[in-house]
């Protein structure tokens, strides 16, 4: 029977029969439903879908990060079997372009096992298409690696796991919940409060009304990358809007064909995302025995990688398209693009030195 009901259908049955449920759970549903879901369903990437990513933008976003991978393989002293994963790799634009510039290092290849996370089907068919002759692999967990340092990139993975809320009232912090108001889906609270001691001590004199996001799923990943590679060696880039240390305020948002779109219509056909705490995944990798470099902003870490050589040589090579790389190149490191919204975060076996980073 639930096969037959709409996505929008099966969360309001499921409201009316258990009552209210979390936004993390809602957000799960949205996004990831098994045959209904928004990561289930049709491609959502570029301009006939809901958004754009930076290797969409351009190729000099990948060759950048695999000129960064070869870097760290160096330092690594050549291992003669590695793993390379990427989580929610997309069309899997980023890694062939990643792949096309770390390969030329001799022995690369070689070594390289690679490895994606992915859950929409139409998505896993053209990462096969664009990745075949690399002989990726999909992953269903974070739990089995072959031997060798475990290098992971995650380029907009975070924002979209589920998150939880809480809302301080005077009797103390309550978790927001969805529901049903006049047969509408709703924001309320759950009306019992939470243990004070639940809540970080940071926030022990918050104003009411303050609004706490916590992205539990995350660090579960996050704990789960950290201790593979800490009993193995590598490292984790993580690139998505965010910020460095834990605050307050609302980032969850809904996007549909480019425009911000209500959270609660639509579900399955929405993307809902939200700001990623870099500080909490610090803390994650901190306690795993990694080291964490200080959270860098897009437009910092590109440049120091040198997009502005790489984007000064394509122009040379195609005068005819050196408009639209300079374009490329403002839109990724730009202050009114991405530049400083999105920021880049890496955990990395204690010796290493990434490229990219201020130490």
């Amino acid at each position: 029977m639930s096969q037959s009901l709409s996505l929008e259908e099966q969360i309001d049955l499921q409201i009316r029969t258990a009552g209210p449920m979390s936004v993390a759970t809602y957000m799960g549903l949205c996004l990831t439903h098994p045959t209904k879901g928004y990561y289930k369903g049709a491609d959502p990437l570029g301009a006939q879908g809901d958004f754009i990513t930076a290797p969409e933008i351009s190729q000099m976003f990948g060759e950048l990060i695999g000129f960064w991978l070869v870097n760290l393989w160096q330092q690594m002293n050549e291992p003669k079997a590695f793993t390379l994963l990427e989580l929610g790799p997309g069309r899997g634009t980023l890694m062939a372009d990643i792949l096309r510039v770390a390969c030329r290092a001799p022995g690369f290849r070689d070594g390289l096992q690679l490895r994606l996370f992915e859950t929409n089907p139409a998505l896993m068919a053209e990462q096969n298409a664009r990745l075949e002759v690399y002989d990726p692999k999909w992953l269903q967990n974070f739990d089995a690696f072959d031997e060798g340092p475990v290098l992971v990139v995650a380029n907009e993975f975070f924002d979209a796991l589920p998150i939880r809320q809480f809302v301080r009232k005077a009797d103390g912090w309550h978790e927001r919940q969805v529901g049903l108001l006049d047969g509408r889906r709703a924001f309320g609270l759950s009306p019992t409060p939470i243990p004070a001691s639940a809540m970080p001590d940071a926030l022990a004199s918050a104003a009411e009304d303050t609004l706490l996001e916590v992205n539990f799923a995350g660090a579960e990943v996050m704990t789960r990358l950290a201790k593979v590679v800490a009993q193995q060696g590598g490292a984790i880039l993580a690139i998505d809007y965010g910020y460095a240390q834990t605050r307050t305020g609302e980032t969850l948002q809904g996007v549909r064909r480019h425009q911000f779109a209500d959270v609660l219509d639509a579900p399955g056909e929405t993307d809902l995302s939200a700001h990623v705490d870099f500080g909490a995944l610090a803390n994650v990798s901190r306690g795993a025995g990694l080291a964490a470099e200080p959270l860098a902003t897009q437009g910092e870490f590109l440049t120091r990688l040198g997009i502005g050589e790489r984007a000064s040589a394509l122009s040379r090579a195609n005068p005819g398209s050196a408009d639209d790389v300079q374009a490329a190149q403002n839109r990724l490191i730009g202050k009114d693009g991405m530049g400083e919204l999105f920021k880049v975060f890496c955990a990395h076996s204690p010796g290493l030195a990434p490229a990219g980073f201020v130490p």
